[in-house]
């Protein structure tokens, strides 16, 4: 997830193991709208409200092991993202899913990046 992502979970409570329940239904195809050029809209819920009261995750994925949430956003806030925000949205994705993983690794160490590793076990 990138930086200001990880600061609104901290800021929502977001376990992690919502964020992995997310990837897994995005991997079977259960994603609220396919926003193009590799993004994804994707409802989680928040603590004790559910996904009716939850909030929604732009994430960026082509499917092949890499994944960014984006933004995400409680939906009381907002309704959805403006036509300039997914623009800019479709271009950091462009950018990030071209990232070697030597660039990945140094954004994680620079914290510009925040690795999300699942302590369930893999069963693809």
């Amino acid at each position: 997830m990138i930086k200001p992502f990880a600061r609104w979970v901290e800021h929502e409570s977001i376990e992690i193991s919502v964020l992995c329940q997310a990837v897994r239904e995005l991997k079977e195809g259960l994603f609220d709208a396919n926003l193009g050029g590799d993004l994804y809209k994707k409802r989680i819920p928040l603590s004790g409200r559910g996904k009716r009261g939850g909030a929604r995750t732009i994430i960026a994925t082509r499917f092949e092991g890499k994944l960014f949430f984006l933004t995400g956003f409680a939906k009381n806030e907002r309704d959805n993202i403006t036509s300039k925000e997914l623009t800019a949205l479709r271009s950091y994705a462009r950018y990030l899913l071209s990232l070697k993983e030597e660039s990945l690794a140094q954004a994680i160490e620079d914290k510009e990046l925040k690795e999300v590793v699942s302590d369930e076990p893999d069963t693809e």
